[in-house]
């Protein structure tokens, strides 16, 4: 129908490719979504969702009701293929492509002449190059863009996403997207795609280009929040209130400093500058540093806790957020998890985690924890930790934390 595409297949509906799947059916192309969890493919089909987004539990419903939107656990043909899995990291920080690979798996018995096939997952410089040697090998019978410039059966190309959790409908829709295909024609075709339901402008690259962007898009975020932390640790030990100093130093004109936090989480921040790292090591010092600081930052903030726990004799710790950011539910690579996670296993007192976005404490928590209301962890804990900034935390009366000890790591109270 619209451009030419008649059916577009997502492979992963998280909490990109759900956003994705929906927005895209909502400009009446038809979408199937596919998904290794029958429990998002059931739910989908029902049109509910199974992430926190807002608003897309409406999007999600009229596309499944009017028909464009079906989640399914096999491939099914389709015109486009959109790949959006996670890329997290292995030992050592290297990069695991493995689910990207599963994704190739799934969908090469199915792809035909003229299909195109876009990795958004956030990749390593030659991730998509990768894609296309391994399809070629699923199916030497398509012609592939490597070997073929001048012309070749299938179109493959890398469209990171750069959305920000809260605010994704929107920004699939209003930021700017680049495209990098591993030939000109590739990224022509990938626009079409995109004009669809982008309004932003779409910016052409080549596939390791696009790749670099998004990975330079947040190793640049990374840096800037390293040096908040480190000033955050520095400002402790001389007695400074950092949030205060960082609010006058932004008076400057030429001055943004971000906040400083318990560390960083999220699958892209904390996960993509170490890709830069894998594949330049020599080179790529100071992002490296960056990484080590923002990684070494929740163990000072265990420290702190651990030393105002030593000043009760039954230490009772009200861990006040788990996601890695405000007002969402996503645990993924959350430093707020990890400290409170290990200050129970390490036994520094009684744990009471709040987190008013999940139902139940993921499995890699221990039984040490307990996940409470706000109020109730207010009555009973002594010593309070905010780890994130959720909008029901900033409207704590202050009354409340009397007589606690505060560890504030997000400068609310």
């Amino acid at each position: 129908m619209s451009n030419g595409f008649q059916r577009v297949a997502v492979i992963g509906l998280g909490y990109i490719g759900l956003p994705t799947a929906a927005i895209i059916a909502s400009r009446g192309i038809e979408v199937v979504g596919i998904d290794v969890s029958e429990h998002a493919v059931n739910t989908i089909n029902q049109g509910k969702i199974h992430i926190v987004e807002p608003d897309l539990d409406m999007v999600v419903q009229a596309a499944v009701t009017t028909g464009k939107l079906k989640a399914t656990l096999e491939a099914e043909p389709a015109d486009v293929f959109i790949i959006a899995v996670p890329t997290p990291f292995k030992e050592g920080h290297t990069p695991d492509l493995s689910y990207i690979e599963a994704a190739c798996k799934t969908i090469a018995p199915v792809l035909a002449k003229g299909n195109l096939v876009i990795l958004e997952s956030t990749s390593p410089v030659g991730a998509t190059e990768k894609v296309a040697n391994w399809l070629s090998e699923m199916r030497p019978d398509l012609t592939n863009p490597i070997t073929n410039v001048n012309g070749s059966d299938l179109y493959i190309a890398h469209c990171p996403e750069r959305v920000l959790p809260g605010r994704v409908l929107e920004e699939l829709v209003s930021n700017d997207r680049i495209i990098g295909g591993i030939s000109t024609a590739c990224s022509e075709k990938a626009l079409a795609l995109y004009k669809t339901f982008v309004r932003g402008e779409c910016l052409l690259t080549n596939a390791r280009t696009a790749e670099m962007a998004k990975l330079t898009e947040n190793a640049f975020r990374d840096v800037n929040i390293a040096f908040a932390n480190e000033l955050s640790i520095i400002c402790d030990s001389l007695k400074i209130n950092v949030w205060e100093l960082i609010s006058l130093a932004n008076r400057h004109p030429r001055v943004n400093i971000l906040s400083p936090g318990p560390g960083v989480g999220g699958h892209c921040i904390a996960v993509d500058p170490w890709f830069i790292v894998d594949s330049a090591p020599d080179e790529a010092r100071i992002i490296r540093t960056a990484r080590e600081i923002n990684d070494g930052k929740p163990e000072y903030v265990k420290r702190q806790v651990k030393a105002a726990a030593d000043e009760f004799k039954r230490p009772v710790i009200g861990c006040l957020g788990l996601a890695f950011k405000a007002n969402i539910d996503d645990l993924r690579e959350s430093p707020a998890l990890a400290i409170t996670r290990d200050l129970a296993a390490q036994g520094v007192g009684e744990i009471l985690a709040v987190e008013p976005n999940i139902k139940q404490l993921p499995a890699s928590v221990t039984e040490d924890v307990s996940l409470v209301s706000l109020s109730e962890a207010m009555e009973r804990c002594n010593v309070i930790v905010v780890l994130v900034d959720h909008t029901e935390f900033k409207s704590m009366p202050l009354e409340v934390i009397k007589n606690k000890v505060v560890i504030d790591t997000r400068g609310i109270i």
